[in-house]
């Protein structure tokens, strides 16, 4: 069974940094997508960093572009999101993900349906 376990977030003030973590168990596929995705509070949940692991190709969105970077510790089976220059609009629930057959979550092309429980992020401005 796929686990997700998010850590990492917290309170910080705009223009800080934060690190999340995401521990990973239970995959069995040896290429696929790993994400990150946020939900603010009235929003729907949007995807921001992926990472594939086959191709380690990285992808963002453009509010995130050259702030955050995503990376994989393949031996630690942890997924990381580096986080700089905080802006107040970055806070939200931030949780990881990774494909599944019958995910409902297109992002990148990929298909998201195993989901961590998320962690808080809350920037003050």
């Amino acid at each position: 069974q796929v686990q997700l376990v998010e850590s990492g977030g917290g309170s910080v003030q705009a223009g800080g940094s934060l690190r999340l973590s995401c521990a990973a168990s239970g995959y069995t596929r040896s290429s696929y997508c790993l994400g990150w995705f946020r939900q603010a509070p009235g929003k729907g949940r949007e995807g921001i960093a992926t990472i594939h692991t086959g191709r380690q190709k990285t992808s963002y969105v453009d509010a995130v572009k050259g702030r955050f970077t995503i990376s994989q510790d393949n031996a630690k089976n942890t997924l990381y999101l580096r986080m700089n220059s905080l802006k107040f609009e970055d806070t939200a629930m931030y949780y990881c993900a990774t494909e599944s057959q019958d995910g409902t979550m297109w992002a990148w092309g990929c298909r998201f349906g195993y989901w961590g429980q998320g962690t808080q992020v809350t920037v003050s401005s």
